[in-house]
């Protein structure tokens, strides 16, 4: 097997850090790997395949000779160095918003859109969705093959850790200040997160929705290739440490039963369907916690409208939301393209 000098940017963070082990455990072909960061994370020792590697400063220089880069350190950081990783010939798969809504950028889910993957000779930058979007679309391809989906209702229940470690560790630190009486630092977000829930992710925008909530309606007209869907958010952060929850409602244009669609979801790649609410079995973050798929329940029928399904739908968002999501671009990317 042709083997691939790879590089991981933002290599010391939670998404970079979870990349490093997908890697290993996926046994990607790696010949080199090549951990970049910013100065304060450079010269840490990190280990991967048994073997101790440095973690090099991130400069214009540290693509030479690299073919795939995993970009997984923010958008100002992606915007200057991936066209630079891009002229030198090196795949970049970003992880950040940078580039997610440029027309001649592909944005993947290797179980939506894989065949986007070829269109990476445009720029030769690939972008990865945001991770509320990419466990939403996972299970709602298979409907929309088979029904066509007209409009869709989603509200998210996002993990801390979708805002990196330090909201990790703000919840933590919250948590055990609020057992001991002691004094809430708020930092991360700008209420207490521990015992609570914030209806903010991002920046708010002009129109009242957050960024957030808009990437989730622009990147599923893109991904699924309909901009005729027609896609409604509100995206809540909740005191969970990992593992986005989401409540999915759609309507399609042919009706399917809550059993059509469990049989769609039983044979779905990506997803495991957990729905035996009679025994309190459905999907639970703490569950999907350090998981690979996208775990579906709760189907049932909306009877206020004539064709509608409410679902329940959760996954790891560091993993299937970010790092995995973007080792499996890689894997179609030298299956099919290098």
């Amino acid at each position: 097997m042709k083997e691939y000098n790879v590089a991981v940017v933002g290599a010391t963070g939670e998404v970079g850090k979870t990349m490093r082990e997908i890697l290993e455990e996926r046994d990607f072909p790696v010949k080199n790997i090549k951990l970049l960061a910013s100065e304060r994370s450079a010269g840490t020792e990190v280990e991967f395949k048994g073997e101790k590697v440095i973690v090099e400063k991130l400069d214009k220089n540290s693509f030479k000779g690299v073919d795939i880069a995993l970009f997984s350190a923010g958008g100002a950081v992606s915007k200057e160095f991936a066209p630079i990783a891009a002229d030198s010939g090196c795949v970049v798969i970003d992880n950040s918003s940078a580039f997610r809504m440029e027309d001649d950028i592909p944005l993947v889910v290797p179980e939506v859109n894989p065949h986007r993957v070829a269109d990476y000779k445009n720029r030769y930058i690939i972008s990865n969705p945001n991770c509320s979007t990419i466990q939403m679309v996972v299970p709602l391809k298979p409907i929309h093959d088979k029904a066509k989906i007209k409009r869709i209702v989603v509200s998210t229940y996002q993990a801390v850790s979708g805002s990196g470690y330090k909201a990790i560790k703000e919840l933590a630190d919250q948590c055990i200040a609020i057992f001991n009486q002691k004094e809430i630092v708020k930092k991360v977000y700008p209420h207490q997160i521990a015992f609570n829930c914030l209806p903010h992710i991002d920046v708010f925008l002009e129109n009242g929705y957050t960024k957030e909530e808009m990437k989730m309606v622009n990147e599923t007209k893109k991904i699924m290739e309909d901009d005729s869907i027609q896609v409604t958010a509100t995206t809540v952060r909740v005191p969970v440490f990992y593992g986005h929850s989401e409540s999915v409602n759609i309507e399609t244009e042919k009706k399917l039963t809550a059993e059509e669609v469990k049989d769609l979801m039983s044979t779905a790649e990506g997803v495991v369907l957990v729905d035996k609410p009679e025994d309190n079995i459905y999907p639970l973050a703490i569950d999907a916690a350090g998981k690979d798929p996208v775990y579906v329940g709760r189907i049932r029928e909306d009877f206020s409208i004539p064709n509608g399904i409410n679902m329940w739908i959760v996954a790891d968002n560091v993993r299937k939301g970010a790092a995995l999501n973007a080792v499996q671009i890689a894997e179609v990317l030298i299956k099919e393209y290098l």
